[in-house]
């Protein structure tokens, strides 16, 4: 079989530690083989972002913006003790907020369903999606300590120079104060990507705040959410999809009483906790895709899961692992994918699909990593190592590729 051939290269950004160990392993036995591939690469592993002052998880973003299309290996976010370990000038940044912010983007992050692996809410039969507004909120908050006797205000000078002052709240006693805030332009995006990505995928979308507490900064957002809609309205009805907006508490309720198959539109703060809980609630997060979409059709697929430290400190020791791959590999099939769709190579689409179907084909033939074995069901499973695994789904990937 000849290698698949690409024409516009995919943005590649390599990372840290055991996913960075991977990243090869899945590049050099399930792609290469059969893609001609072709990628812009960027080191945004942490040694470099801090060699090039974190200038090149910009470019990176700036590549993305160019060519449409990015895969992302995990990266470390660094702390005190890793900028000490690394002898790091700065605590860098996280790379995901950065290209977040430089793209516009927001997150959609779904489970992967094998067979064996059973969702613990029991209604759950197909995949909850969850969209999660990447700007803002307390991620973009300014707070403080306050002392017994103080008052709080909230202060807001337009440009001519006129103040309008809220009181917030006098202290009898020690406390705390925080400000929160967002933008239109930012919620307009967000709406516009999700309405793009359930129109795209054939989906419900729900979308979810307080409005009934909040009135002016929730309620902003669900207005923005009506605004959207009505422009999206006849192009969903016209696919047999819906647009269903109910309060925050409501929607658990009801997510939890749910099938699933629909994507559900969160603040940042909510898709931040909600999109963790589906993940363990479906299984795990090594069997969850992340893609960040900007609203002019931008793509950034990567793993929702971390670096995978302690699983490194032994690959570095010369000890085996078993670290689950299917995250990273769905990263990579997804980029395919959507490369393949802009640019009309159906080889390459049916490439994705078939490298998805042997990772899951090799799940649920039994051969799976230490994660998966802890979770599955299946009778005649096996506990493999990293390596092992990939090479499994090679074996199956090379079968139905002939």
């Amino acid at each position: 079989m000849s290698r698949i051939p690409m024409t516009v290269p995919i943005v590649e950004m390599d990372g840290d530690e055991m996913t960075r160990v991977l990243w090869k392993m899945i590049k050099d036995k399930l792609i290469l083989p059969y893609v001609d591939l072709k990628t812009d690469y960027y080191d945004l592993g942490l040694p470099e972002r801090e060699r090039t002052k974190d200038s090149v998880t910009v470019r990176s973003a700036e590549a993305t913006l160019k060519y449409g299309v990015a895969v992302k290996c995990a990266t470390i976010t660094p702390n005190a003790a890793r900028v000490k370990e690394y002898g790091l000038s700065e605590m860098w940044k996280s790379p995901n907020g950065t290209i977040r912010a430089i793209l516009d983007g927001t997150v959609f992050r779904a489970p992967i369903i094998v067979r064996g692996i059973t969702p613990y809410v029991r209604t759950w039969k197909k995949p909850i999606t969850i969209a999660r507004h990447a700007y803002g909120d307390v991620y973009k908050a300014s707070e403080t300590r306050v002392p017994k006797g103080s008052s709080a205000f909230i202060s807001v000078v337009s440009a001519d120079g006129t103040e309008k002052r809220l009181p917030l709240h006098d202290f009898e006693c020690d406390g705390v104060v925080q400000e929160t805030y967002n933008l239109d332009d930012s919620i307009f995006h967000f709406a516009e990507s999700c309405f793009s990505f359930a129109y795209s995928t054939g989906q419900d979308l729900w979308f979810a705040t307080k409005d009934t507490v909040s009135k002016t900064y929730d309620r902003r957002f669900r207005d923005i959410f009506d605004e959207v809609y009505a422009e999206w309205k006849d192009r969903f009805e016209e696919k047999g999809i819906t647009y269903f907006y109910t309060l925050i508490d409501d929607a658990v309720a009801r997510v939890i009483r749910s099938e699933g198959g629909f994507i559900w539109a969160c603040k940042n703060y909510d898709g931040d906790v909600m999109s963790d809980m589906m993940a363990t609630a479906f299984g795990s997060l090594g069997l969850m895709t992340s893609v960040l979409v900007s609203p002019d059709g931008k793509y950034e697929y990567e793993a929702a899961h971390g670096t995978v430290t302690r699983h490194y400190y032994e690959h570095l020791k010369g000890n085996p692992t078993s670290t689950n791959p299917i995250a990273t590999i769905f990263a990579w099939s997804g980029a395919l994918r959507k490369r393949g769709e802009l640019d009309g190579n159906e080889r390459l689409c049916s490439f994705a699909d078939s490298l998805e179907k042997a990772g899951i084909q090799t799940i649920e033939d039994g051969l799976m990593t230490k994660d998966l074995f802890q979770l599955s069901s299946l009778e005649n499973k096996r506990c493999a190592t990293s390596e092992e695994f990939i090479d499994g789904i090679a074996s199956r990937l090379e079968r139905l590729c002939k």
